[in-house]
């Protein structure tokens, strides 16, 4: 990993460089006497003007063709998406857009969509997701015809699983054990790589239909099944984690106890062959060692024969790896008690001591995060200090995040300026800045703004405070803060953030000088809202 996504973490990292590269805002502060009456035909017309000069590569991106079908453009969305030449990106794009159109609301469309996508695993995909989408919206008939409709045998499962979340979700507790039900009986009858989330999702269900011996049984099947199938990988699958967490919010730590104590050592000198070896037969073959006689002790003092070579094969590690444990601690994030959780960080920690060498910093990295949460910061810069050099800043500020977002903002402030990496530091007073922002504190905020050194960062930093200024409706304050941006595209997101809190023909002023600033790509999201026009003005302009 580069050096300066270490210091700057990978949002800031990759946003920076491209900020950057789009270079600074020019000195006659350009779009500020642009559409001074936010006319919508007036952005329209910047809007052509700035996509004669285009060359941003997401004009032909799924982004823009989701956001076609988001605004009820759906048949140009699919018209540029059915002209890719290569069937199985076509089939992807076309299920993004059955996906974007139902959470559009446009269930029926999306569903015409989905059974004209001639790729049949995108369309069973596409199928499945809008059997949950049509219970959500209260038609579990429809819902059920279309799961039925399903090909594919490893997609059964999930849709009827699907099916009972949802109707869950709008408290049918009846019809969603029977669905449940339904979903069982197909990951019985077909065992594949993703029964085990399904059987997770069906754990879920059970619980909150109060069947908690079924519950129960389903998550002894998970684990059964992740034991199963993979015994040699470096993890585990996400659903052992998601049964782990939901049994741990329920203060249930036995089967992640089980799961973290070492394996026995396994036998030495019998057991089947393996490709034609059998264990223990290479020693035979070489005939008797010194030592290793149940007559003659070895030279360390042990009785040789078996128990010696049994003494020789190392004790397997938990069946549960750093990436489980921290996936584990991730999935608790804020819903844990908090005596539950210091016991699991007592438990990552003591895996740690294990010496484990594979994924171990991303299980720094999350238990760290968790005793910030939890306040205890000592202990989570203990668990950092012995963390790599170069490595350590960045975990620091991590820390400083999690302390601001659990409203220790005094402490997260000491701690940021303590840094002494100048790149790291400014990347914790980023996170601070904004959660001071958005705990109602913009003065505080902007205040800190002025401590950072990089000139980037100050302007990333101002962007959450221009939001918070807007929310509370100092639309002229924030607005004016903008101006002290100096690096255009950073400039324009914050005009976009401060358009999208705005009425529509302030915001269609603004949202001008944002393609002036930046392009039309940068307006987009807020064209959607402001002037739904536009994305049609925009794919007309692409295919002329």
């Amino acid at each position: 990993m580069p050096n300066k996504m270490v210091q700057w973490g990978e949002e800031f990292f990759w946003r920076r460089g491209v900020e950057l590269r789009s270079g600074l805002v020019p000195d006659n502060d350009m779009g500020t006497s642009v559409v001074q009456r936010g006319f919508e035909p007036c952005l329209l017309a910047v809007i052509r003007l700035s996509m004669s000069s285009s060359t941003d590569s997401r004009t032909t991106s799924g982004w823009f063709r989701e956001t076609l079908a988001r605004t009820g453009h759906l048949p140009r969305a699919v018209e540029l998406a059915s002209a890719i030449s290569d069937g199985l990106q076509q089939g992807e794009e076309l299920y993004a857009l059955v996906n974007a159109a139902a959470d559009a609301g446009d269930l029926h469309s999306a569903q015409a969509l989905a059974e004209s996508i001639p790729l049949r695993g995108a369309q069973d995909r596409a199928m499945v997701d809008l059997v949950a989408a049509w219970a959500r919206a209260g038609d579990r008939d429809r819902a059920a015809a279309l799961a039925e409709q399903i090909r594919y045998p490893h997609n059964w499962g999930a849709a009827w699983a699907g099916l009972a979340k949802a109707v869950l979700a709008r408290g049918d507790t009846v019809g969603a054990r029977g669905f449940a039900a339904r979903a069982d009986d197909e990951v019985r009858s077909y065992v594949f790589d993703g029964t085990g989330e399904v059987l997770a999702v069906l754990v879920e269900v059970a619980a909150a239909t109060g069947d908690r011996a079924w519950a129960a049984a389903l998550a002894d099947r998970v684990e059964d099944f992740a034991r199963s199938r993979h015994r040699n990988t470096g993890s585990r699958p996400p659903a052992l984690a998601a049964v782990l967490a939901w049994e741990a919010q329920n203060g249930d730590l036995d089967r992640i106890d089980a799961l973290l104590r070492p394996s026995p050592r396994p036998p030495a000198a019998d057991g089947p062959a393996l490709c034609g070896w059998v264990p223990g037969a290479s020693a035979a073959l070489d005939g008797p060692r010194t030592g290793t006689s149940p007559e003659e002790p070895d030279d360390l003092g042990g009785t040789g024969g078996e128990e010696a070579e049994q003494a020789r094969v190392p004790a397997a590690g938990p069946f549960l790896r750093a990436r489980d444990m921290a996936r584990l601690l991730d999935a608790l994030a804020g819903t844990t008690d908090h005596d539950v959780a210091l016991a699991l960080a007592d438990r990552a920690e003591r895996l740690l001591d294990t010496g484990l060498a594979s994924d171990r910093a991303l299980l720094v990295t999350s238990v760290s995060r968790l005793l910030a949460r939890l306040g205890q910061v000592e202990r989570a810069m203990a668990v950092v200090g012995p963390v790599d050099p170069r490595h350590r800043a960045a975990q620091q500020a991590m820390i400083v995040e999690q302390l601001a977002r659990h409203g220790c903002t005094d402490r997260a402030e000491a701690l940021a300026r303590a840094i002494a990496d100048d790149e790291t530091r400014a990347r914790a007073l980023i996170t601070l800045v904004r959660e001071l922002a958005r705990r109602g504190d913009p003065d505080r905020a902007e205040g800190l703004v002025h401590v950072i050194t990089d000139e980037w960062a100050r302007g990333e930093a101002r962007v959450a405070v221009v939001r918070e200024l807007a929310r509370r409706g100092d639309r002229e304050r924030a607005e004016a803060l903008t101006r002290s941006v100096v690096h255009r595209a950073t400039r324009a997101r914050a005009l976009a953030g401060l358009a999208e809190l705005s009425e529509p023909s302030r915001a269609r002023r603004l949202a001008a000088q944002v393609v002036l600033l930046d392009g039309w790509t940068a307006a987009l999201p807020v064209l959607e809202r402001i002037a739904p026009r536009a994305v049609a003005v925009v794919a007309d302009q692409l295919t002329l």
